[in-house]
């Protein structure tokens, strides 16, 4: 009796990669930064200046010791930012979805 065919990984993996992943809505708005990204940004171009020619990956790592390094009083103002950006995307998204819930009443 000859063998049952089974699928491969290969077919297996075609199928996702033909559109088994939704699509982002582009109008969904972006989430909070968190106090490091708000960190980062803000020492990024300072950390590039005092070290010149560096790669990209050591930058990180830099960003991230002068961040362990800070105190709480130190690290506040970039919590803050965080909260607030926080609050924005909250209400954003209580909004984005509100919307999205009427677009879907109007279709009926």
């Amino acid at each position: 009796m000859p063998k049952e065919k089974t699928t491969t990984r290969k077919a297996a993996a075609k199928g996702k990669a033909d559109g088994g992943k939704k699509k982002k809505d582009p109008n969904m708005p972006k989430r909070g930064l968190s106090a490091y990204m708000f960190f980062a940004n803000d020492q990024r171009d300072k950390v590039r200046e005092d070290n010149p020619g560096i790669k990209f990956g050591e930058v990180g790592k830099i960003l991230g010791e002068k961040w362990k390094a800070l105190n709480e009083k130190q690290k506040a103002p970039y919590e803050a930012k965080a909260a607030a950006d926080k609050k924005r995307y909250e209400e954003e998204k209580a909004a984005y979805t509100a919307q999205g819930v009427d677009d879907d009443e109007d279709e009926e």
